[in-house]
């Protein structure tokens, strides 16, 4: 495959083994996508036909995503990790600007007592998936600059995090608890791989279980949600109601699931039914196999990307291995608190499930993050081989030279 049109910075040396893009990451992706795609149209179909739609209205707006969504990606590919390392300072400001817009007044749409979104006419922007992405690139970008500050000081370690906590109380306001509790949790990560010490960690958890407390008490609604999840059945038919659904969801699929558009609990028993309990309608469906090979793609994709991550830090691109290291975090911890909240573990916390639920915010973000890490994969490939790229500074010189 010619990738010059994708990758026209990409080595032309005749019959040297080229870099190539991560086709098995590709791969798993895609499967994820389809699947997906599968599912929303399956969920979706009895939501359409009660607001008087097409029943193919949300997959074929999913699939409108997608299809921006790769567009947009495959423009990201084309992007040298450089600028992304040189724009990293204003990337933060761009999230915190983002954040702050949705809540004033005239500006961010208000759905279901949240403010979250911006209306971009095509679609309402949820400003919190690109605000997670641009905040890993910012402490990727940090963390190579003054990554020994942060690592042998307790001033240099707080630092970032005040931006990061300025992030978070904007989400608050919102409020979106869930989005707050991924980035914070992935920039810790982030942090950790950096190689900030262990005994800076407890302490900052134990201040951040602290706050949560006390957010939890003083906020009615999120104490309802923490204590919902310990009993759903207490209350079946009012605060119970989501999760007691999601599990009848769920205990029906049993091993083989009782087939593709089979299920009985869309058919407006279970609320967010092709959003952010997407998984509970495969599980049924398709069954404990479909659910195993949902996690499996999961876990291979949090697999090749942390691998992405590992080579690029041996290889001493150190902005690399911190981006690819979010990425990786992110998709696998957003996936996680999905699953567990539609299996009762974790209390509601309204994220989506990566590559699968309905929505154009987190399908546009998600296909960018995935081709930086394919470009993070590619110049990765390029240094461990030693073909330089033909669009970098030292492939310019060289030609100069000749």
């Amino acid at each position: 495959m010619n990738l010059a049109v994708l990758l026209p910075d990409m080595p032309r040396r005749r019959g040297a083994s080229l870099p190539r893009l991560d086709y098995a990451l590709l791969s798993a992706v895609a499967a994820l996508f389809s699947l997906g795609l599968v599912m929303v149209a399956s969920a979706s179909m009895p939501v359409a036909e009660r607001l008087g739609l097409g029943i193919f209205h949300f997959p074929m707006r999913q699939g409108f995503y997608l299809l921006l969504g790769l567009v947009l990606g495959l423009g990201v590919l084309r992007i040298r990790l450089m600028w992304w390392q040189r724009g990293s300072p204003f990337c933060v400001l761009l999230a915190l600007g983002l954040l702050a817009a949705v809540l004033l007044p005239g500006i961010g749409v208000e759905v279901n007592g949240s403010t979250r979104w911006l209306n971009l006419g095509i679609f309402r922007l949820q400003v919190s998936e690109p605000a997670k992405l641009l905040v890993m690139i910012y402490l990727a970008g940090y963390l190579v600059r003054h990554g020994e500050d942060v690592r042998d000081s307790a001033a240099g370690f707080v630092k970032p995090l005040g931006l990061l906590t300025i992030a978070a109380v904007l989400l608050l306001m919102e409020p979106d608890f869930g989005a707050m509790v991924v980035m914070m949790t992935t920039a810790l990560v982030m942090m950790f791989m950096a190689g900030v010490g262990l005994w800076k960690f407890a302490s900052l958890i134990v201040l951040a279980a602290t706050a949560f407390a006390v957010l939890a008490i003083t906020s009615p609604y999120r104490l309802e949600r923490l204590t919902t999840f310990l009993n759903p059945w207490a209350d079946p038919f009012n605060s119970g109601f989501q999760l007691t659904q999601s599990l009848i969801a769920i205990g029906r699929g049993e091993w083989w699931g009782v087939g593709l558009g089979a299920s009985i609990q869309k058919l407006f028993y279970l609320p967010e039914a092709h959003t952010d309990f997407v998984f509970a309608v495969l599980a049924e469906e398709l069954g404990l196999v479909g659910v195993l090979v949902l996690l499996g793609l999961y876990a291979f994709v949090v697999f090749r990307a942390y691998n992405i991550a590992v080579v690029a830090e041996r290889g001493g691109d150190l902005f690399a291995a911190y981006l690819a290291y979010g990425i990786s975090t992110w998709f696998g911890l957003q996936a996680l608190i999905n699953v567990g909240v539609n299996t009762g573990l974790l209390p509601t916390k309204g994220l989506t499930l990566p590559l699968m639920s309905y929505g154009g915010s987190s399908m546009l973000v998600t296909c960018v993050a995935v081709a930086i890490l394919l470009r993070i994969d590619y110049e990765t490939r390029c240094t461990v081989q030693n073909v330089p790229a033909t669009g970098t500074e030292p492939a310019r010189r060289r030609r100069r030279v000749r």
